[in-house]
């Protein structure tokens, strides 16, 4: 029994010792965790991840990994944030806000596709997580970003400013010896225990200011701040000569009391011609104790100091915020900037030009592509709106910050900002920013002058590149694009049913300007639009082209050939004669004579359009069994000939070689051109003291007929004329029934009353004056005339009236 009883007792004590045992490391690992959160409170970030991970490889669980990857995070260590990221989102615990930061991590370091796949692997599309919009921000401007020679060092080189004399000041912690290549921290904030040689929570060298002067030599500048540590942040006054700059003084007690945190502080002093300062005065607003005070700007044209800090009152994190001061350098209670700008994350590095604003932030409720991101916003006097990322190049998947611009002598402004991009010779380096592309500008209108600003396809070419270019359209509806400078570019401009345009003779070759401009007049094309007419006849029961038609169908491919967007369209016909089925035929073998004349012209048959109608179409009265004078059976034996401009409505046209000088918008100044080379209007002659047609007239009455058919949107002026002969009452009268015979045959014909207007004159404008010279009988018959003019009537066409214009 006694046996039993020490048995149990042993078994009991071992069990109690492995549970306190237990019990005991658990509450080691929480301790461990609890002095690592202590130190990251104190900016200790070294020694708080060491811990961090020194607990988590005894005992890994989601609250420390997030730990880890959120100290790593503070650093600007994203390769490791990434890792870490990983291992926690691993865990069931894992929220759509560490999905959020894996994403972020993973495109900071070039590893979007794998976070992805691991997020689709648990169920979480990247559209839950809203990454849309810093995808987008990818999208590179035509901008060329490089590092600034001689101020760049391997070690971390960032924020410049200018004095009014072109001598560079800029930050640095170049020169000393460094315990880790971790990235630089531009937060000047210290814990209680610091180190005269680096920095407690990076381990690297302290920051202080350096100057280039205009030959390109640097040399340190000296804080006369009395025990400065970090020394950075330069903003030049150039109406003053003031520098402004923030420090971080060796504070060691306050009030017996080690147990504190030294902020950054702003001063500004006199700057010597030498670049020394001289002097130093704190702005009232520090508090070297409470908060911090860092990254002046100084806008002397509004007389306003802006600033970062996280005083009490913020809205979270690092805000930006303004003191306006006066000629005494009497500075005013300071103004947070507002929702616009702050978030509930860090905002820094304010710079103002004209109705701009720049500032850099790490995102909170801002788009963000990295780290820190410049945004640009619009500026008034009264308040900041719009903030807008300013994308790549500015931006990168790293830290990217302090924007500036710097106005030089010659009138040119140059652009810097700061960053710890991939590709750069050290932690940080300052960058310079070129608008080395061109940009263009191109106004698409229609014709009446208004900018088409949608609708159309513009397909801008880099020739030099041998690639496309991509185009916008601005607030006005043009059509811009940024260009390769010493490049060569076509454009194509289409829209449905308008002449494409097509421009090769874009080049940025040898360009000074900013901007080529291009202005470009998109026009309706007049499918089928008819422009000259005429007919040949032909012999009885025959479809050999006569020798009279000859010339009409040398001049149609002379025509033709000059003009390679006019088609022709033959339309062939019989007299009654014979039965339906034979002139069927009989029609159809003269539409093909037709083309096979025009074969000597290099005409192809696809350039002609073929109808044959047999004795359908009887231009008069000579049906079946009507007896008819062999006169009239001719005028119906015939080919109607037509030259249609852009034939096919199916075909996008460009617009002819022929006619890129010209304006046509109005389709009819296209016929009135042709018009002019072929004078095709008849003139129609009369025996003495008569008005009956004659017979060869009625042959040109015809083609007339079908033109106006042809182009409904044509009027046809009448005038009448006679011969000196007879007395001025009986003339005038025979010039009206001159006038009047030639309309009579149109209106047979089909063509409206009111698109013809007559006028006679009788006597009155003879084309020999025989009261002055003895007339020939030739004379007068040229005198004994009824002239046709066209012109053109009041009519709309694509939505535009025209008035009359006689041609």
């Amino acid at each position: 029994m006694v046996l039993i009883m020490k048995k149990t007792l042993t078994l009991l004590i071992i069990t109690s010792g492995l549970l306190f045992g237990s019990l005991g490391t658990t509450e080691a690992q929480k301790s461990k965790v609890r002095y690592a959160d202590e130190q990251m409170a104190e900016m200790n970030y070294e020694t708080a991840i060491a811990i961090y991970q020194e607990a988590y490889a005894k005992k890994p669980n989601y609250e420390t990994a997030k730990k880890t990857a959120e100290a790593y995070d503070v650093l600007r260590d994203y390769d490791n944030a990434y890792d870490w990221w990983k291992t926690t989102v691993g865990y069931e615990e894992s929220t759509p806000e560490d999905f959020a930061q894996l994403l972020r991590y993973a495109q900071l370091t070039d590893n979007l596709s794998e976070a992805q796949s691991l997020l689709e692997s648990k169920g979480v599309g990247p559209d839950s997580i809203q990454v849309a919009e810093l995808l987008k921000m990818q999208s590179p401007r035509k901008l060329k970003v490089a590092g600034v020679e001689g101020l760049n060092s391997s070690e971390s080189d960032f924020d410049l400013t200018v004095d009014g004399n072109g001598n560079k000041y800029f930050v640095s912690d170049r020169g000393g010896s460094f315990v880790d290549e971790m990235p630089g921290i531009r937060i000047d904030g210290r814990n209680r225990i610091f180190s005269e040689e680096k920095q407690d929570y990076t381990g690297r060298e302290y920051f202080t200011v350096y100057r280039q002067d205009k030959d390109g030599n640097v040399s340190e500048v000296v804080s006369n701040v009395p025990n400065t540590y970090n020394f950075s942040d330069p903003s030049y006054a150039k109406e003053a000569g003031v520098l402004f700059y923030s420090v971080t003084r060796g504070i060691t007690k306050v009030k017996k009391n080690r147990n504190i945190t030294v902020q950054p502080e702003i001063y500004y002093s006199k700057v010597n011609a030498e670049g020394g300062l001289e002097g130093f005065t704190p702005v009232p607003f520090n508090d070297s104790i409470g908060y911090a005070v860092m990254n002046p700007f100084v806008d002397e044209e509004a007389k306003r100091l802006y600033f970062t800090s996280d005083m009490p009152g913020g809205m979270g994190g690092y805000d930006l915020y303004y003191s306006e001061y006066d000629d005494n350098m009497s500075f005013g209670t300071p103004v947070n900037l507002g929702a616009s700008v702050n978030t509930p994350g860090d905002e820094s590095h304010a710079f103002r030009k004209e109705d701009k604003f720049y500032f850099s932030s790490k995102g909170g409720s801002h788009p963000t592509m990295g780290g820190m991101d410049i945004y640009q916003a619009d500026y008034s006097a009264t308040g900041i709106s719009n903030v807008k990322n300013m994308g790549a190049p500015v931006n990168s998947l790293a830290d990217d910050f302090a924007y500036r611009e710097v106005d030089k002598e010659d009138g040119k402004t140059e652009v810097y900002l700061s960053s710890n991009r991939k590709g750069g010779m050290g932690l940080d380096d300052i960058y310079s920013v070129e608008e080395v592309y061109k940009q263009f500008l191109a106004r698409v209108i229609d014709c009446e002058g208004v900018v088409i600003s949608d609708s159309y396809l513009a397909t801008l070419r880099d020739k030099t590149q041998n690639g496309n270019v991509q185009t916008q359209r601005n607030g006005k509806g043009e059509l811009t694009a940024e260009l390769e400078p010493d490049s060569d570019f076509g454009i194509k401009i289409s829209k449905p049913g308008y002449f494409s345009i097509t421009d090769e003779d874009i080049t940025t070759k040898g360009f000074t300007g900013d901007t080529l401009k291009r202005e470009y007049k998109l026009i309706p094309i007049p499918y089928q639009l008819p422009v000259y007419v005429d007919i040949v006849y032909y012999d009885l029961d025959k479809y050999v082209i006569r020798e009279d038609a000859k010339p009409v169908l040398d001049k149609l491919g002379e025509l033709m050939n000059r003009y390679k967007f006019l088609d022709l369209l033959v339309g062939s016909h019989t007299d009654s004669r014979a039965s339906d089925e034979y002139n069927i035929t009989l029609s159809n073998n003269r539409a093909k004579a037709v083309t096979e004349y025009m074969a000597q012209y290099n005409i192809p048959a696809e350039r002609i359009r073929l109808e044959w109608f047999g004795e359908q179409n009887l231009i008069n009265d000579c049906g079946n069994g009507v007896p008819c004078p062999e006169s009239e059976h001719q005028l119906n034996r015939r080919s109607e000939l037509v030259l249609e401009a852009f034939s096919d409505p199916s075909k996008q046209y460009e617009i002819p070689e022929e006619l890129k000088d010209k304006d046509f918008c109005d389709p009819e100044d296209l016929f009135t051109q042709i018009q002019d080379e072929i004078a095709q209007i008849p003139t129609i002659y009369f025996d003495f003291d008569k008005s009956m047609l004659r017979s060869v007239h009625k042959k040109e009455l015809e083609r007339t007929a079908i033109m106006l058919k042809r182009m409904p949107n044509l009027m046809l002026y009448i005038e009448g004329h006679t011969d000196q002969r007879g007395d001025d009452e009986y003339n005038k009268g025979l010039s009206e029934r001159r006038a009047d015979a030639v309309k009579a045959y149109l209106t047979k014909r089909g063509i409206e009353d009111n698109r013809m207007e007559e006028t006679w004159f009788g006597e009155t404008k003879p084309v020999h004056d025989c009261n002055e010279v003895t007339c020939t009988p030739a004379m007068h018959q040229l005198n004994r005339r009824t002239e046709l003019r066209v012109g053109k009537s009041q009519f709309t066409y694509s939505g535009r009236q025209k008035k009359v214009d006689v041609l």
